[in-house]
């Protein structure tokens, strides 16, 4: 006999859209448009609706409805919110996102107060890199991406953690330090030299790369004088 493909009820696709959620929020969700709502084996009916293609699984209990049923792509940075959190995307996707760099960047990098963090999964890599609270706080701002909130870096910020992150930054030559800009990350070092320096300021307080960051915040301050 032909083996029916479990389906998931057209509604499911209306209320949810490209959000993640959660393996017994999906139950739930499912159970409001199916008899009874109830299910011997959860687990087994999600296996059943990952195999025929209707959901995603992006991790251990999280999941996210199939782009091809939804009409639309799945949101990936979306996606990075809710894999591991409390976190926002930052660094090179967040340089990228702002046109600060030329090219795509196809990690979705975020920063966390949570343990490092390296996710593979159907709709991409998404790495999650730990700061402490104090400095987490600083520099973020929420973007319409996809048409739903998300949590991104202010282009400073990004730009400090991007510094926090790489092990190679020149800490004791503002001139090296240029170099790495506009050479290294391939800055777009007109931009560069417009940005808030209070937010890198802040950034600097908090102790990490303090010497560099500093280092920057002559640079921009030099180049307006």
């Amino acid at each position: 006999m032909r083996e029916t493909k479990e389906m998931l009820p057209v509604e499911i696709y209306q209320s949810l859209r490209n959000v993640p959620i959660s393996s017994p929020a999906l139950i739930a969700e499912i159970g409001r448009y199916t008899p009874n709502g109830k299910y011997k084996s959860p687990a087994a009916k999600l296996s059943a609706l990952e195999k025929g293609g209707d959901i995603i699984r992006l991790k251990r209990g999280l999941y996210v409805l199939d782009s091809a049923t939804l009409g639309y792509p799945i949101s990936a940075p979306i996606c990075a919110q809710h894999i591991y959190g409390p976190s926002y995307l930052s660094m090179q996707w967040a340089l990228s996102y702002y046109s600060l760099i030329p090219e795509r960047a196809y990690v979705y990098t975020s920063v966390t107060t949570k343990r490092t963090r390296l996710f593979d999964t159907p709709r991409g890599r998404f790495s999650y890199h730990q700061v402490a609270p104090n400095y987490y706080s600083i520099g973020i701002t929420i973007q319409e991406i996809d048409n739903l909130k998300c949590l991104v870096a202010s282009p400073e910020k990004a730009l400090a953690d991007a510094i926090l992150m790489d092990i190679y930054v020149p800490y004791n030559s503002r001139k090296a330090l240029a170099t790495y800009l506009e050479e290294d990350l391939r800055m777009d070092m007109d931009a560069v030299m417009r940005m808030d320096t209070s937010v890198l300021q802040s950034c600097s307080q908090c102790g990490r790369k303090q010497q560099t960051l500093n280092n920057l915040i002559h640079l921009i301050k030099h180049d307006r004088l």
